[in-house]
């Protein structure tokens, strides 16, 4: 090139972007925007982290709870009867000790009995095992008792006439349903 080959100097005053863009380089006007990008990424990636981490914690927290409770349950089925079968123990000793009396009178017998139905009965109630009786001469309820058969009565219909068979029921829950005979209609 020669002296009077000139090479184009920019003003600073010029108006084309072209010109300015390569006085300035495409590096500078975008290395502003890319910082600020890869501030972003970066904020995200660790919010990212943080949430997987999070959501890891919940997850292990839930299989731990999880866990737990089907150890509580197997537990609680394991020794459900635990109480049931340590308030029949003394009902078992009553009985033992009652049939160890060689020359027990029928009335001792009777006495003896009755003493160990009692306790008994107490055991079941202590279980929430309640005797289901419907007295005679009360309105028949399919959902606590069974009726055997209908018979002639001077009661009104679908009342109780006789109990053939009392009735358990656990925690509002029928065991046994008690056995009925209902009056017929007229």
């Amino acid at each position: 090139m020669s002296e009077n080959d000139s090479i184009p100097v920019p003003s600073e005053s010029s108006n084309d972007p072209n010109v300015d863009e390569a006085v300035t380089g495409p590096a500078a006007s975008d290395s502003g925007t890319l910082e600020q990008v890869q501030s972003e990424l970066a904020q995200l990636q660790a919010k990212s982290a943080d949430l997987a981490d999070q959501f890891l914690r919940a997850k292990a927290e839930a299989d731990n709870a999880r866990r737990r409770a089907e150890d509580e349950i197997a537990k609680a089925r394991k020794f459900a009867v635990e109480g049931f079968a340590e308030s029949l123990l003394p009902v078992v000793d009553s009985l033992e000790a009652g049939l160890g009396i060689k020359d027990a009178t029928a009335d001792q017998i009777r006495e003896g009995a009755q003493a160990t139905l009692r306790q008994l009965l107490a055991a079941l109630e202590r279980n929430k095992v309640i005797v289901i009786s419907p007295a005679v001469g009360s309105k028949f309820d399919p959902h606590q008792q069974q009726a055997i058969s209908m018979v002639p009565s001077e009661l009104e219909p679908n009342m109780v006439v006789t109990v053939l068979q009392k009735g358990y029921s656990i925690a509002e829950r029928i065991l046994r349903p008690a056995l009925v005979t209902v009056a017929a209609a007229k």
